[in-house]
């Protein structure tokens, strides 16, 4: 698809019709999806009031994907999610999951160039590393919106009385599920490694 100069406007009309200003044609959600993959950027909006409803299309493709079978979102996942919403974290949450998904997708990156022999670098180091970086990464998250010094896990683990901080909360919880998949991943590259 040709790179336009900026977003490419879609218009969706009443009858759930869109369509591309940019190349005159009507399009799908099927086409933004491919948009979407290809990096391409593109505003949706309402064709009648000019309102930008971008988010509602793209809640909508997903919507649409986890509907046609392709699950990509599991059961807990999108309970937790719905939880968020009107907690004191949700002025919070939408920027550390997209600071999470940048820095999945960037070892994603690395993890492809590590398994296809591109790079010096080991399996287990780059996973390590990438562990580490998450956790500094959603510990700087949490600082910045908590104004406080970063939550000290060891002694939250000790103490067992549940912290009085959400964030802290909230912390310890994403601690326990990183441990709980590097122990995962550790055990498969163990199988996969023969040990």
């Amino acid at each position: 698809m040709a790179k336009s100069k900026g977003p490419i406007t879609i218009k969706k009309y009443a009858n759930r019709r869109l369509y591309n200003t940019d190349s005159s044609s009507y399009v799908t959600l099927d086409f933004l999806s491919e948009l979407v993959r290809e990096n391409v950027e593109f505003v949706v909006l309402d064709a009648k009031s000019g309102e930008d409803i971008t988010r509602q299309v793209l809640t909508q493709i997903i919507f649409e994907a986890e509907n046609s079978g392709s699950n990509l979102l599991s059961v807990n996942f999108l309970r937790d999610l719905i939880s968020f919403y009107g907690k004191s974290v949700q002025g919070f949450f939408p920027s550390y999951l997209e600071m999470s998904m940048k820095h999945f997708t960037d070892s994603q990156e690395q993890w492809k160039k590590t398994f296809s022999g591109n790079t010096s670098s080991q399996p287990l180091e780059v996973f390590s590393n990438a562990m580490k970086a998450n956790m500094e990464m959603f510990t700087k998250a949490a600082q910045a919106m908590t104004n406080m010094t970063p939550p000290n896990f060891a002694a939250a683990k000790e103490d067992e009385k549940a912290p009085s901080n959400p964030m802290q909360s909230f912390a310890n919880a994403q601690l326990e599920m990183m441990q709980a998949q590097m122990k995962a991943m550790q055990d498969q590259l163990d199988k996969l490694a023969g040990k």
